[in-house]
């Protein structure tokens, strides 16, 4: 059964939750998460664009796959890269244009993920580690 949104996820323990199974998978699967783990830094540092940027596209593919979780990952790391919350609702109005009205549903997750992260981040030292 589909999860009940009445009760609202809580993306900033959802973030916490996924990366304590992604270290049990890097303990069954070290060379793939480790991998996956450079792929990761190759492709969310600068290049010919910036790491927000590259955030903003990756939240925005987040929302059109309906990847919960990679929601919560990509708000938190788009935040963190200096995307306002304007940049962030354009890039949410590609996704759906993109992926149609399943995106705006997601859309409405990745809304309310910012909301949570930023009541976390606003307070002092609390920034969810990566």
């Amino acid at each position: 059964m589909a999860e009940d949104r009445a009760v609202a996820k809580k993306y900033p323990d959802q973030l916490d939750h996924i990366k304590t199974f992604q270290q049990m998978l890097a303990n069954g699967q070290p060379m793939t998460m480790k991998a996956f783990g450079s792929l990761h830094h190759a492709n969310a540092t600068d290049g010919a664009l910036d790491a927000k940027t590259k955030e903003l596209i990756a939240l925005a593919i987040a929302v059109t796959v309906r990847c919960d979780g990679c929601i919560a990952f990509h708000t938190h790391d788009a935040l963190l890269a200096g995307a306002t919350e304007e940049e962030i609702m354009d890039a949410l109005g590609v996704a759906m244009l993109m992926g149609g009205g399943p995106s705006m549903i997601y859309a409405t997750h990745v809304v309310e993920a910012v909301k949570q992260f930023k009541e976390v981040m606003d307070k002092p030292k609390q920034a969810i580690a990566v």
